[in-house]
């Protein structure tokens, strides 16, 4: 199978990158990764035009964008990893699925059906917000919870995912942590 690992932090090196790397490592043994540091791609944002709803592609020039949407729809599975900002993914990693609602999402009649069903997916993120209170705040359960929207609208199955709360304070990431990320990965 074919891995994609979508990196949505800017720091090539950091905690959310390691991480994915960790559980990349994971899932090499058995299966191909390819890996795209998404801050690196040349996009412009959604204009919110909805074309892409009937045409089942984004309308706006092509781009990198369209280029990793293809490698998201050829891929048997997802990693995907960003760090928590206001609560939520990183801009990049959000603009990069804006553009590509329809390699997820599919509608027929108006009623939207999931285009990935069943493939395979896990979620990194991290957080400068300390534990535990990176859950009762919008931390990295935010983030979590909004790259989790866009898998289940796109029909995968989460293996599980990966969170570094207190990045600030702690930044070293425990060797549990790390066991936890090749764990996920040997899901694959």
């Amino acid at each position: 199978m074919n891995l994609l690992v979508l990196n949505g932090s800017p720091r090539k090196k950091g905690t959310v990158a390691t991480l994915l790397r960790a559980v990349a490592e994971g899932a090499s043994d058995k299966h191909k990764v390819e890996w795209v540091d998404v801050y690196d791609l040349k996009m412009k944002p959604c204009v919110a035009c909805m074309k892409c709803r009937p045409d089942k592609a984004c309308a706006l020039g092509k781009d990198d964008a369209h280029a990793v949407g293809q490698k998201i729809k050829n891929a048997g599975g997802l990693i995907i990893g960003t760090p928590t900002h206001w609560g939520n993914m990183s801009t990049p990693l959000m603009t990069l699925f804006d553009r590509n609602v329809p390699v997820f999402l599919g509608e027929q009649s108006g009623v939207p059906y999931p285009r990935q069903k069943g493939k395979p997916a896990v979620i990194v993120t991290a957080c400068t917000t300390p534990w535990p209170l990176n859950f009762f705040a919008a931390g990295s359960r935010g983030s979590a919870r909004a790259v989790c929207t866009v898998l289940r609208y796109g029909g995968y199955r989460l293996l599980g995912q990966v969170v570094k709360p207190g990045t600030k304070r702690r930044p070293q990431i425990s060797k549990n942590i790390l066991e936890r990320a090749k764990k996920l990965g040997h899901r694959f």
